[in-house]
């Protein structure tokens, strides 16, 4: 019985870390996000590929704000864009972020900062389907800076999103 709830601690221990850096995992599931151009796509055979349990394990975060897309205050939670930037050891200039049709946009890396664009995977606490603009929506929190309510900035919420090109 004892060494039954040391081995479910140890489980729920081990599962509650998040990634380290330099430790990407493998996808047990679909893959929802392929990054390519980073340092550790290098290792990885040229790209870097998450599902959401992935993406899970990243540090995520929950926040409020309203969209031009959608009625009144929304909430979103997913990955900040600069945690996956730094979990990766991304350098550059730009990231593009390319779509599950193939629409793509320019992001550049100055926008991944703390408290800046997250990749979401859920909406209103629930995860998104393609019909709804996800698996992965790129938000930025347009609500806590007039910045980010600009035409440049809302081109840059690509929906669908399903790779990032890493862009010396």
């Amino acid at each position: 019985m004892l060494f039954k709830m040391l081995k479910l601690l140890a489980i729920s221990v081990f599962a509650a870390q998040p990634l380290a850096a330099g430790n990407l995992g493998h996808p047990a599931g679909e893959v929802v996000l392929t990054v390519t151009g980073a340092p550790t796509a290098e290792d990885a055979g040229g790209a870097v590929r998450f599902d959401l349990g992935m993406l899970a394990e990243l540090r995520s975060v929950e926040f409020e704000t309203s969209t031009i897309w959608t009625q009144g205050v929304q909430s979103f939670e997913g990955v900040p864009l600069v945690q996956l930037v730094d979990h990766l050891g991304i350098t550059g200039t730009t990231l593009r972020a390319t779509a599950i049709n193939d629409y793509a946009v320019d992001i550049p890396l100055a926008d991944a900062v703390q408290g800046g664009p997250i990749i979401a995977y859920k909406h209103n606490g629930r995860e998104m389907s393609v019909r709804d603009k996800g698996p992965l929506w790129i938000v930025y929190p347009y609500d806590s800076k007039t910045e980010y309510q600009s035409e440049v900035v809302y081109s840059r919420s690509i929906w669908q999103l399903d790779r990032i090109d890493v862009i010396k």
